[in-house]
Formats: structure tokens, sequence, C-alpha cells
């Protein structure tokens, strides 16, 4: 469980700049969005096992794809096959890119997802029309039939992950979307969008974050500590940090040179993937971090964008 010191504990002493090659485990391969093309705007889903070897294409296909879910050997991703650029809809395929399909007829926002009932259930954000927008949808997964739970036009909730035993559900929100003064924080409530209640707040007096910044990115549930985990630009840099599902205690989990983003945890909790990239923005790379040692291994070395990890069986 976490200990906090003083309401929020930093480990950066712990996080290694230096890489290793010390080899990973093969339980999984990770998934991960690569920007093929600039000109074209063409995004790929690549997997690569957990040593870096054995880097592959598995969409190769002209759209704009970003896969942000596995569940067991299913990968789940948005994309714009189907429709106008940067429409998106929600697909599914396997570890290796066949068995392709639309999951469901609703069109979906650019944003993470999660699942509960064996992979059967998911949470996503939706939209209908173009009036609304950025709310949140369970999804059946076999049929398509989704349910709306949130009906706020002006507000924005994306980036949904449920609780490990399903009951709540997590998410990026903020009560106005067009609003640039106020940052996008944690919020959770119940599955059925009841007692909804904030989980961060991001800190008054740091002014290092631009207005589209990532103040409380994509919540991802760490197995085992029990805590949600997010990047946030605090201090002129992003990093990660954590904070339980009750609210009640913050940490701050990296302090590494370079900038933490969009990451994943392992299902057994011990390894820990996320993007790392420069302050401009310029060069994104994959890493794995064993998350008891802290050793760090990069894993992709393109010019390409690498970015958004997921870990799938």
């Amino acid at each position: 469980m976490i200990k906090v010191v003083a309401g929020i504990l930093f480990v950066s002493g712990m996080f290694l700049s230096a890489c290793t090659e010390k080899p990973a485990p093969a339980a999984w391969k990770i998934a991960y969005n690569v920007w093929e093309n600039t000109e074209t705007d063409n995004y790929e889903v690549y997997i690569m096992n957990m040593d870096g070897s054995g880097k592959k294409n598995i969409t190769n296909h002209p759209d704009v794809a970003w896969v942000y879910y596995a569940w067991k050997d299913k990968l789940y991703f948005v994309s714009d096959r189907d429709t106008c650029h940067r429409c998106y809809f929600l697909y599914e395929m396997d570890s290796e890119g066949n068995g392709v399909r639309k999951v469901t007829s609703l069109p979906v926002e650019d944003s993470w997802m999660g699942s509960r009932l064996d992979g059967k259930e998911m949470v996503i954000t939706g939209r209908i029309g173009d009036e609304l927008r950025y709310q949140l949808f369970l999804i059946d997964v076999q049929t398509g039939d989704f349910q709306q739970l949130t009906h706020d036009t002006t507000a924005l909730h994306r980036d949904p992950v449920f609780t490990p035993d399903g009951r709540q559900i997590a998410f990026v929100y903020k009560a106005n979307r067009r609003n640039r003064n106020t940052p996008e924080e944690l919020w959770i409530m119940e599955a059925d969008a009841k007692n909804p209640r904030q989980l961060t707040h991001y800190p008054a007096a740091d002014t290092s974050a631009e207005w589209y910044a990532y103040h409380a990115g994509p919540p991802r549930w760490h197995p085992g500590e029990g805590y949600f985990s997010y990047q946030s630009k605090q201090k002129g840099k992003y990093s990660l940090f954590a904070v339980t599902p009750d609210g009640k205690q913050h940490l701050q989990l990296t302090d590494q040179t370079q900038n933490e983003g969009r990451h994943d945890w392992s299902p057994d909790g011990k390894w820990l993937a996320v993007e790392l990239f420069d302050d401009a923005q310029t060069t994104f790379n994959i890493y794995l971090m064993n998350w008891q040692t802290r050793e760090l291994k990069r894993l992709t070395d393109s010019a390409k964008y690498e970015q958004a990890p997921v870990f799938v069986e």
C-alpha cells in the first residue's frame, strides 16, 4: 500500500537516468503508436517484445490509428479509416493486427478507455453529433450497444478507466471544455455516474503549464499498489504522479531529466512502459522500467514519434 510523507512522496532518487541492458520477461508485448508519415498525417500501431526486439507495424493503413487499451490479446484503437479525417470510431484487433472489426456505431473521441466484466463491457469517450461531445458511454463489446453515462453538453469527460472491481470510473474532467483558464482534473464516480467527486487539485501557484498541456493526464491503474497514476506538467516539466481512489493520498512517482508522459503498467504491476520526450516535444521514445529496481531501458530509437505504450498478451 502507499506510504505518504507530508502528503507527497518523492522517489526521484530511485528513478535511474542511465539505461540498463538487463532483459525483460517475455510475458507480454508492448503496442504503441507511431507517426509514420507527417505529410499525410498517417499514424500506425506497432508492436514489439518487452526487450525492444521484433518491432512490427500491425495496422498498415493510411489512416490516423491510435491504440489506447488492451484486454488480454485484444487491442482497441480509434481510427478514421471509414470516415472523415480525424473523425474516429472504435476498432478491435488481435496482437498481430488480425481480425480488425468496428466495435460500435457510436463515434468516439481521441481518448483512452477501460473495461470490466472480463472485457465484455468498456467505458469510452464518445460523441453524438457536434453538440454532444466528450461524454462517457458504456459499450457492449460484442453487440456495440451503448449507454450514455454523462449528459453535460459544455463539460469535457475523457480517458476513463474502471477501478479493479468495476464499481467506479476515474476520468479527466473539466466543467467547461472551452475555458482555457481552468485546468482539467481527475475525477471519480460510481459506474452508474452517481456521486462524482474531484481527486486532484493542480497547484494554483504553478503557472508553468500552457493551457493546452496535461494538468492531469490519462489515469492508469497500478495493480497491487492501490492508486491511479497520471502525467502532469508541474514546475516546467512533465512527471508521473499518483492519487488514491479516495483522493486522500497524493504522490510524485518520477522525476526524470526528460519529460514523462503517457504510460501503462504491466498486468502484474512490475513494469512501467512510458513515453519520454524532450521539452520541445520533437522526439518521443518508449522506455521500460523495472518498477522494483527503477532500472530503465530505452526500447525505441527511430526519428519518428513513438508514443503511448500499452501492454498486451
